[in-house]
């Protein structure tokens, strides 16, 4: 991984590069995480829409709080992942959520992208004023309690759901 990776805002200028990002997705029949990529992008201006309008609070659905996205490219424009950030917890997220979602699309796993992509999301946590953050995954979900390891995550409590899943939970001081 010797590319320069960024972290950019949704923009319509990438259509094509996201609609083969959101395809391979969908073809891969995996959990989408984070939820941003469920969005049908079909109408592509009003996804990017919607996107910039969550992080001004604008439309939230009740119980909602704003969260920040962002694409993770390198220097040719390919989207390698995705990253949610959301700006504080409600009871719901601070059991499951926690502030920071992340992906990489399927055909780029297992190339330290993620670790990358969750360095570049807690500096982004910093700049919007969140000290302390809260990243979470599935028990099952080594790719990703080792990236959260490797951003100096401190375990907390695990949270068990009703079906039996377990929740790793980490702090992050930013």
């Amino acid at each position: 991984m010797n590319s320069q990776l960024i972290l950019i805002k949704p923009t319509t200028e990438l259509k094509e590069e996201y609609l083969s990002f959101y395809h391979e997705w969908v073809q891969s029949k995996e959990e989408m995480i984070p939820w941003v990529i469920e969005k049908d992008p079909t109408n592509f201006e009003n996804m990017v829409q919607f996107l910039a309008n969550n992080e001004k609070g604008i439309n939230l659905p009740k119980g909602w709080v704003p969260d920040s996205t962002y694409w993770l490219i390198n220097e040719e424009n390919r989207i390698l992942g995705v990253v949610n950030i959301r700006h504080e917890l409600t009871d719901f997220l601070l059991t499951r959520g926690g502030h920071i979602g992340y992906g990489i699309r399927p055909s780029e796993r297992k190339k330290g992208y993620a670790t990358k992509l969750l360095s570049l999301a807690l500096e982004n946590s910093k700049k919007l004023g969140i000290k302390k953050v809260l990243v979470v995954c599935d028990k099952s979900n080594i790719g990703s309690y080792k990236t959260i390891i490797n951003n100096r995550g401190i375990e907390d409590s695990d949270f068990i759901e009703e079906n039996g899943n377990i929740i790793k939970r980490f702090w992050i001081e930013v």
